[in-house]
């Protein structure tokens, strides 16, 4: 844990209690002169930290001892445009996600997603908010809807597209806004309006899930 997110962030005296307090004294093993830091998620980017005063019965007290603007975020931007696929396999790779830095995603109908698909933005949040107390990251991750490729494509005209061709992604690739497609692909109708976007593929001769192409990519881009 890099720091932990708590809503009293910034005062000067900070109480703590229940999940966080088991956390941080019962698996964490603090103890009292320790310093911890915490970040209030209303304002993340400000580092607060705090010295462990006493520790009584099932609570703690902590003293601010020093705060200070502190962005960590990846050195590039990534912008994921994904087309809409089945949210529980989005949650199984959004910690890994967010860890890479990506910077948004925008999920976007197309016409082999499946419509009763929606994406739950709290929950994803949820889930991020854990992540970011254990990589660092104190920017959360923005997310969107679009409800078709042509809108998107019109508001983001330098999308690049992973795609079968030739040209294979590398790390020197100057890319800020990918589009990724459901495991069933595009339909013609689909690709006749994307035909003018950058193209690239991966470098491996296996079949990637639309989940473990947005890591890969990720990986490579970040």
């Amino acid at each position: 844990m890099i720091f932990l997110f708590d809503e009293e962030a910034g005062k000067e005296l900070l109480s703590i209690k229940n999940e966080n307090f088991k956390y941080l004294f019962k698996v964490r093993r603090h103890n009292v002169e320790d310093i911890i830091s915490f970040r209030n998620p209303k304002n993340p980017l400000i580092l607060y930290s705090y010295k462990v005063t006493s520790i009584q019965g099932r609570h703690a007290f902590l003293k601010l001892e020093d705060e200070s603007l502190s962005i960590v975020k990846a050195n590039k931007n990534l912008h994921l445009a994904w087309c809409v696929i089945d949210p529980k396999s989005v949650e199984k790779v959004l910690p890994s996600l967010n860890e890479l830095g990506v910077d948004k995603i925008t999920f976007i109908y197309c016409n082999r997603s499946q419509k009763n698909f929606k994406a739950d933005f709290k929950r994803f949040e949820r889930i991020l908010l854990t992540s970011m107390q254990q990589c660092g990251r104190s920017e959360m991750m923005q997310f969107d809807t679009c409800h078709s490729l042509t809108e998107f494509i019109h508001t983001h005209p330098s999308t690049a597209m992973l795609d079968f061709c030739d040209t294979v992604l590398t790390a020197n690739d100057k890319i800020e806004t990918v589009l990724i497609g459901t495991e069933g692909g595009f339909c013609e109708e689909e690709r006749t309006a994307l035909e003018n976007l950058r193209k690239f593929r991966l470098n491996t001769p296996l079949v990637l899930r639309s989940e473990s192409a947005a890591v890969a990519i990720s990986s490579i881009l970040l």
